[in-house]
């Protein structure tokens, strides 16, 4: 069986760039649904994007609750992307791997569900602590194998 770039089984490449394009298009969307929300309730963080009836603030509690989950997609993504990709080439187990990319990528996508369209707190902080926690684990993995 051969091995992309000489370390990294076919399969687990394959799993991790589908679930990181999984993962980044949803950041793509997190930006997308902050417009629609400035622009359904009509409030705008940049004066010249004021529409007739719509005011300047930054502070409406529906599109900061949108921002505050991009933020957080972006604080604990961006490093799993990173992260993931070194796990590669520290030669897991081809099922291990590709579970723990699809992991982190479903409870992403509930922490975002979980924060923006059905806020309950208990599920938000265990959809986080779930991705954050198989990071944690992934980045072990990878100064171990190095060490």
């Amino acid at each position: 069986m051969s091995l992309v770039f000489g370390q990294v089984e076919p399969a687990v490449f394959q799993a991790y760039a589908f679930w990181v394009a999984v993962l980044g298009l949803k950041m793509l969307l997190m930006s997308v649904l902050t417009g629609l929300q400035r622009g359904s309730k009509k409030v705008f963080a940049n004066p010249e994007d004021v529409t007739p009836g719509g005011k300047l603030t930054y502070d409406d509690p529906d599109v900061e609750r949108v921002r505050r989950a991009h933020l957080n997609d972006m604080e604990n993504i961006l490093p799993y992307f990173i992260i993931s990709f070194l796990y590669m080439f520290t030669n897991p187990s081809v099922t291990v791997a590709v579970n723990l990319f699809r992991l982190v990528a479903v409870v992403r996508i509930c922490h975002t569900v979980f924060h923006v369209f059905i806020p309950v707190h208990k599920f938000r902080g265990m959809a986080w602590a779930t991705g954050f926690f198989t990071t944690v684990f992934m980045g072990v993995m990878i100064v171990l194998h190095f060490l």
